[in-house]
């Protein structure tokens, strides 16, 4: 591995603490009745991959990564910056970079209106679909099994579709730009449909 690889993934591994440390203070300052579960709960939907991938798109970084690529490889490089993962990568690297450089206050300060959509959607008491189907799934004494049925299109305009099964019941599928998306979508049709199967 190249050293400059290396001081990347040094990054992203501050990146990413710095991140949940921030996510957590500013949550129990959003939320001050909000219990332990509940905090790790909305915290982990604000520091998943496709918040940080959002994050990253919406500052700019990966047409600045394509920027920074050498000569006769910046169509490589914006291929891989349209990877979900790389966007999330590239985040956190520079939140990493901004906390030693600029400091804790000015890291805080951009983490928080980076993130704030994300933010502004966790709420005490709110699961995403995955996990409330999970727990859905727990209460029925059923088995949840996720597949990717397709994907398709171009690595920066690659759209996926994954099923969810309920003890091997097709039950819904999604879409989305990242397989954790699609099966988000795939969640949310499997907990309409069981919701439907209830009211009949």
């Amino acid at each position: 591995m190249r050293r400059r690889d290396a001081s990347y993934e040094r990054l992203e591994f501050l990146g990413d603490s710095a991140l949940a440390v921030i996510v957590s203070e500013e949550l129990m300052r959003r939320h001050p009745g909000a219990d332990e579960g509940d905090l790790s709960w909305m915290r982990q939907g604000v520091v998943d991959r496709d918040s940080c991938a959002a994050a990253a798109a919406a500052a700019g970084l990966p047409e600045a990564f394509a920027a920074a690529a050498p000569s006769g490889r910046g169509e490589d490089a914006a291929d891989l910056a349209a990877l979900p993962s790389v966007r999330a990568a590239l985040a956190e690297a520079v939140i990493g970079a901004a906390w030693l450089d600029l400091g804790v206050e000015a890291t805080r300060a951009g983490v928080v209106e980076a993130f704030a959509p994300a933010l502004d959607a966790a709420l005490p008491g709110s699961r995403d679909p995955k996990t409330a189907l999970q727990e859905e799934a727990a209460r029925r004494r059923m088995g949840v099994a996720y597949e990717l049925v397709d994907a398709q299109g171009p690595a920066e305009r690659r759209v996926f579709t994954t099923r969810v099964r309920l003890d091997g019941r097709p039950m819904g599928e999604g879409s989305g730009r990242s397989k954790q998306a699609s099966e988000l979508a795939a969640a949310a049709r499997a907990l309409s449909a069981l919701a439907e199967e209830d009211a009949c």
